[in-house]
């Protein structure tokens, strides 16, 4: 009787608690973030990667797709310091504000926010490092030309992770101070020359340009993948979860010079970046991936593309070819595309203002069994 009495009791066990290795497999790990802006970049700049690349482009990929709204609280049309500052803290701004609210209050930023829950945090940007949309994740100022002072807050910001521009503003200063004398105190490798193997053992920043670094035409080589590979790489070692925020900022400065190759080029260059991360992403499942933009630049369009024949000295079409056009060299208001993949990507499916990011982003770190 003992013994039947006990097999009851087991048998009530897995119907209430469920089968035990079921239990073990249903605990959620914490989830890796991968945030990728193209700055500038609009569906026509996504779309010239359709048709000036080789193969499929990588955007193909995503299972999901979006649409954001981009205003700012000061103008229909943001700029990157207000677009960043709604993807780091969910809430909009005035345009030139970083990270701060429309009542220039400082605002908690996501990075910040996973730091105070043992995240490792990356930023990796072709401009400066302190220009804006990398520092709405870890600077709080009024204006995003206080790159001085942006610099001073990224000392005490304790990034694990940093690749970019801007060394003037670390080691050139107006208060004569090194910032790199900072840096090495806090435990950080320092290259200012290469993409060197990171120190696993300590925070790594690489400043490879005294201001941004060039852009393709002018000869960049692969920077952006390459250390988007190397922060990958880091963060594998660290065994943590971790946040990384990926610029692919000259998309924008394409639009800005209404300059067809260097968008192109810019957003090719993007596009090979997010295949490496797409391999992570695959390797990784617990990751979630999001690609999107601050906003659109020049009002790109792929339009019919005309050359002046030789014998008739008529312009005619060229079937096999488009022309990408500008219609501005100014931002512009048009909605931008979001792509998802990974572990809860189906939250950025629809179409929501741009600060509503950062709330999906939460919802997903959520869904995972962090309390946020």
């Amino acid at each position: 009787m003992k013994y039947i009495k006990n097999l009851i009791f087991a048998g009530m066990s897995v119907a209430v608690l469920g089968n035990p290795s079921q239990i073990i497999a249903q605990k959620k790990e914490p989830l890796n973030i991968i945030f990728m802006v193209g700055d500038g970049m609009g569906v026509a700049q996504v779309s010239s990667a359709f048709y000036f690349g080789e193969g499929k482009p990588n955007f193909q990929q995503f299972p999901i797709v979006g649409l954001s709204e981009t205003s700012s609280t000061s103008s229909k049309v943001t700029d990157s310091a207000a677009g960043a500052t709604a993807f780091a803290s969910g809430q909009k701004t005035f345009n030139r504000g970083i990270g701060v609210s429309k009542d220039t209050i400082a605002l908690p930023t996501i990075l910040e926010s996973l730091q105070d829950k043992g995240y490792q945090t990356g930023l990796i940007s072709l401009t400066s490092i302190t220009h804006a949309t990398p520092a709405a994740y870890y600077a709080h100022v009024k204006d995003r030309d206080m790159h001085e002072e942006i610099a001073l807050q990224l000392v005490d910001a304790k990034v694990n992770f940093l690749a970019g521009g801007g060394l003037k503003f670390f080691n050139k200063r107006k208060d004569k101070k090194n910032l790199l004398n900072d840096f090495s105190s806090a435990n950080y490798k320092i290259d200012t020359l290469s993409l060197s193997k990171p120190n696993y053992k300590k925070d790594n920043i690489y400043l490879l340009a005294q201001d941004p670094m060039p852009n393709k035409i002018e000869g960049r080589g692969d920077f952006l993948a390459d250390a988007t590979g190397l922060a990958l790489d880091y963060f594998s070692h660290k065994k943590k979860p971790f946040f990384l925020m990926i610029e692919g900022s000259f998309i924008d400065w394409g639009g800005h010079a209404k300059n067809p190759e260097m968008m192109v080029k810019e957003v090719l260059d993007f596009d090979k970046t997010i295949g490496v991360v797409i391999d992570f992403v695959k390797a990784h499942p617990n990751t979630l991936l999001v690609v999107t933009a601050d906003h659109e630049t020049g009002g790109a369009n792929l339009g019919k593309y005309y050359e002046v024949n030789a014998a008739t000295g008529k312009s005619e079409q060229i079937p096999s070819k488009l022309q990408v056009n500008f219609f501005t060299d100014q931002h512009t208001a048009t909605l931008v595309p979001v792509f998802a993949m990974g572990k809860e990507a189906d939250l950025f499916s629809g179409l929501y203002a741009n600060n509503m990011i950062y709330w999906k982003l939460i919802e997903a770190l959520k869904k995972s069994g962090l309390k946020i």
